[in-house]
């Protein structure tokens, strides 16, 4: 009897707080509040109908009632997510992230190669301001340059490319004071915020193996990721892909790493089945291994990079061709594609690895992009004319502005091609792929990424409001400078920076991503 009324008083109780609560949330006022809109939570696995009250940053409610605030919007008919995390942002500056922006992305990281001095980066992008949230890792590949040529390391991606003509750094191994100091500066990066090490060996094959899995041992003793572009761009053994790729997963088995393997799709070329059969059952094994791919069959990068200069880079690429490299939407001749290495080995180039117009080639990419638990990154860089960045404050953006597609249409190609398109994906299987799965993935270095890539109270209020049949990529290879449709809202640290389609050039949101040894600092 006696557990008859204490199970009854507690029913009543939890009515009462049920209905307090909805009164509550019901009579507050917020300063946004987003009504009747779609809202996927892919954590918690919500798809429904609710309303979102944010107060400041954050958010404050999700609930099945009509909320009210000082700034509401009807999102009826329209899909309310978490803001887009690209873990793979080279385009660090506010034109690229106000671009970004209309794809849905309201983080940007560049984890792949990353900046150095690491403070330099953060300071910068602070003292200018940025439209999304921003962060990056340490670059190992400054350290090795820096250090290997006896300068000092510059953040900015454009210095690192600019050492692609200089063969010491790519093609030699270090001696154990020339590693002592690489992991010295690298350490330093981590000390001022970097969210992991970025190691883009494959820019530098020649580097050591042992100095490979030092790198890593440093990011397992401090507890951050790896983000590694693998060394070796090859189908023919040795020094293949496949071979790059088990290096990966050999330094994460033996240091104990978090060993993140970046453009799985285009360092995998036409090798995808086997290489994604070794990762699967590497993860299988416990190792803590993840991925991200893009929806495109070209890469991009400078046209100098190490693994276009060997001998036999065509047959070792799968039949790479000059017709395969493109430079402002023109496809080159062998003539230019020489001129080009030897005279310009810095400029800026397209590389069609697979054609899209090609369904074998496609059925490779979508083993990719789909693979499980995988994320989508974009690897999108800056906006150029001539090769020549432009100015950040530019707006609106060039119709001849140039680069690769995917730095202005990533994601809105992702959803609209499989979700709307082929069905391949639920809606909520894709926005996991874009938000909260990059969030997941970060959130045991980084604990800001707790409050990201999800729609719940406390998460940081980066929100994007969408019209899923209407979300478009327009970037094409030849016409790149087109702004994705579709996204009617983007919010950003709750501030609205796209409202009803206009981006607002008054506001620069963006907030730093750090790791958590300089966020205990702060505190």
């Amino acid at each position: 009897m006696k557990l008859y009324k204490k199970s009854s008083i507690s029913i009543v109780a939890l009515v009462l707080s049920s209905c307090l609560a909805a009164i509550s949330s019901h009579a507050a006022t917020y300063d946004v509040v987003i009504n009747n809109g779609r809202v996927i939570d892919p954590e918690s696995g919500l798809d429904g109908i609710r309303n979102i009250g944010i107060s400041g940053d954050k958010i404050s409610v999700v609930s099945s009632n009509v909320l009210s605030g000082s700034k509401v919007i009807d999102a009826s008919g329209l899909v309310v997510s978490p803001g887009f995390i690209d873990m793979h942002a080279h385009g660090q500056d506010i034109l690229a992230g106000r671009v970004q922006a209309f794809d849905g992305v309201t983080t940007a990281l560049d984890l792949e190669a990353g900046m150095l001095p690491v403070s330099d980066y953060y300071d910068t992008n602070a003292r200018e301001g940025r439209p999304i949230n921003y962060g990056a890792s340490v670059n190992w590949g400054n350290a090795r340059i820096a250090t290997m040529l006896d300068v000092e390391p510059v953040a900015d991606i454009d210095w690192f490319i600019a050492a692609f003509g200089e063969k010491k750094w790519q093609e030699s191994i270090s001696t154990p004071e020339q590693l002592k100091k690489i992991k010295a500066m690298v350490s330093e990066g981590l000390d001022q915020g970097g969210l992991g090490i970025g190691i883009l060996i494959g820019y530098a094959p020649g580097t050591g193996y042992k100095e490979y899995f030092d790198m890593n041992k440093l990011a397992a003793s401090r507890g951050v990721p790896t983000f590694t572009h693998a060394r070796y761009l090859s189908m023919i053994e040795p020094r293949s892909s496949f071979q790059g790729i088990n290096e990966v997963i050999a330094a994460a088995s033996g240091t104990g790493a978090h060993a993140h393997i970046v453009h799985l799709n285009s360092i995998s070329l036409r090798d995808i089945p086997y290489i994604g059969e070794m990762i699967k059952t590497a993860q299988k094994q416990g190792l803590k291994i993840t991925t991200e791919a893009y929806p495109y069959g070209a890469g991009s990068t400078g046209i100098g990079a190490a693994m276009f200069k060997e001998e036999g880079w065509q047959e070792r690429t799968g039949g790479l061709t000059a017709a395969s490299f493109d430079v402002d939407g023109k496809r080159l001749t062998e003539k230019l594609l020489e001129f080009y290495k030897a005279e310009k080995p810095n400029a800026t180039t397209v590389v069609h690895f697979l054609e899209e117009n090609n369904a074998t080639d496609m059925s490779l990419l979508e083993q990719s992009v789909l693979f499980p638990k995988g994320v989508i990154a974009s690897d999108g860089g800056d906006w150029r004319i001539d090769d020549v960045p432009l100015a950040q404050d530019t707006w609106p953006l060039p119709k001849n502005a140039w680069t690769h597609p995917r730095s202005a249409g990533t994601y809105s190609k992702f959803i609209s091609t499989y979700v709307r398109k082929t069905s391949q994906l639920s809606l909520l299987e894709a926005i996991e792929r874009v938000s909260y799965g990059p969030a997941k993935i970060l959130q045991d270095s980084v604990p800001q990424m707790k409050f990201k890539g999800r729609i719940q109270p406390g998460a940081d209020a980066d929100i994007v409001v969408f019209d899923l049949e209407n979300i478009t990529d327009k970037a094409t290879y030849a016409q790149p400078a087109q702004l994705s449709q579709g996204f009617k809202h983007v919010l950003v640290n709750g501030v609205s920076l796209i409202e009803d389609g206009e981006l607002d050039l008054n506001v620069l949101p963006g907030k730093p991503v750090r790791n958590k040894i300089v966020n205990t600092l702060e505190e």
